[in-house]
């Protein structure tokens, strides 16, 4: 599932070629995505797009009025190709720009999403509640620390949860937790203050190498260029059925809240 990297780098791939541009048509050749797609996006032609950036796993698009709120689902990729391309299969939504471009929309599973907001996008009932960006100032260790105490959650669970922080998916949620030194079966509640600053960092760090490698491509995940994520050949446990690079211990597997956790007995404690 597209988290915030791949969002992040769909986010970077397109805007250099939308941002600025006239929307000459859109193309909805199939609606029924995770909601429908809202009714005004048909009669958008003629507008403009003013820029694009991200909130959580959430792509949102400025218009001269109003706003398009994007989500990728399980396996949305966006692409940028020239007006006239061959649709591909699966491809729901194609706005076709001034600049003889067409931003392209593709979701086998159809868990995507294309909403739109006449009114300020971060105060939409999707994105209003949800917590701090994992780069922003608020994301810090007084305030993880803080959302911690008392609370008997799996540290694993509570940092993905998009109201503690946004865009800590499965699997860097993992791999920050290895790089933290603390196992992800750990109750939130029972981690100290040091040990929290440390998972903020290796938080921020994990994203942020993922971002430049361009996502983690398992399945579907492609970028706006239409290359893989190369950020799998980086994962240090994740999907690890070997020793651990630093140890030498096994890499184990167990399921939390119906996903997979992989971690080191050896450097997790």
């Amino acid at each position: 599932m597209p988290e915030l990297p791949e969002v992040e780098t769909t986010c970077r791939g397109i805007a250099p070629h939308v941002s600025g541009q006239r929307i000459e048509r859109v193309l909805l050749r199939e609606t029924r995505l995770r909601w429908p797609v809202s009714p005004e996006v048909a009669d958008l032609a003629g507008s403009s797009i003013v820029g694009v950036t991200r909130r959580a796993k959430y792509l949102l698009m400025a218009l001269d009025q109003g706003s398009l709120i994007w989500h990728l689902g399980m396996s949305g990729s966006m692409r940028v190709l020239p007006t006239g391309s061959p649709a591909a299969s699966h491809e729901h939504i194609e706005l076709q720009l001034g600049n003889g471009l067409s931003l392209k929309f593709r979701d086998p599973r159809r868990f995507g999403a294309l909403l739109y907001c006449a009114d300020d996008p971060l105060q939409h009932r999707l994105l209003q509640p949800l917590g701090p960006e994992p780069f922003a100032d608020e994301f810090n260790a007084d305030y993880l620390y803080g959302r911690c105490r008392g609370r008997s959650a799996s540290i694993k669970t509570f940092i993905m949860n998009s109201h503690i922080v946004v865009g800590v998916g499965n699997i860097y949620a993992s791999e920050a937790l290895y790089m933290a030194g603390i196992r992800p079966t750990r109750a939130a509640g029972g981690i100290s203050k040091v040990r929290i600053a440390r998972l903020v960092a290796a938080i921020r760090a994990t994203l942020t190498a993922a971002i430049a490698k361009g996502g983690t491509t398992l399945q579907d995940f492609t970028q706006a260029d239409g290359k893989p994520g190369y950020f799998r050949h980086a994962l240090q446990v994740y999907a690890n059925k070997g020793d651990c690079q630093a140890c030498g211990t096994a890499i184990r597997h167990l399921v939390q809240g119906q996903r997979s956790s992989y971690y080191c007995p050896g450097c997790q404690t």
